[in-house]
């Protein structure tokens, strides 16, 4: 595509994802949070079908993490793109998906377990967790995960 239309597509998704204006800046110059965002415009912009994100928001601190999932839900909203989103953290998984699915651990890793979250959209991370629905389904998915983490200390594999 020309150079000019690159750079306002660029420009347009930097915008989108909160970082208007900083289109001139270096990584180094970025924080951990707006790398992130970055990295995400980078996937976004070529309009991909499906969406694989494994641990994106691991690396940084809470209130990031919840702005950034915010973000994601805005634009799965604006979009509606398949995505896979990989994470150990169980409120984060049930925040941000319509499904959750749960992996045994080790080599001979499978499904244990597949749930709906029938949480309503549009969603807000921070307002979603007061729900009593999110608490029985978080409650519901811990005893399936609980016994998966349990099996994998006994078995030596845990941190």
């Amino acid at each position: 595509m020309p150079s000019a239309q690159a750079q306002s597509r660029a420009e347009a998704w930097l915008a989108r994802v909160g970082l208007a204006g900083f289109g001139g800046r270096y990584p180094h110059m970025l924080s951990g949070g707006q790398r992130k965002r970055v990295g995400l415009a980078q996937v976004l912009i070529r309009d991909p079908r499906i969406l694989l994100m494994d641990e994106p928001f691991g690396p940084l601190d809470a209130q990031t993490r919840q702005i950034m999932g915010n973000l994601l839900l805005d634009l799965w909203s604006a979009d509606r793109k398949a995505v896979l989103f990989v994470t150990h953290e169980l409120e984060e998984a049930i925040a941000l998906s319509d499904r959750v699915v749960i992996m045994s651990a080790g080599p001979a890793a499978g499904i244990i377990g597949d749930w709906t979250v029938a949480l309503p959209r549009p969603r807000d991370i921070a307002e979603v967790r007061l729900e009593r629905a999110f608490h029985e389904l978080h409650r519901d998915i811990w005893m399936t995960l609980k016994d998966e983490v349990l099996k994998t200390y006994a078995q030596g594999g845990g941190a």
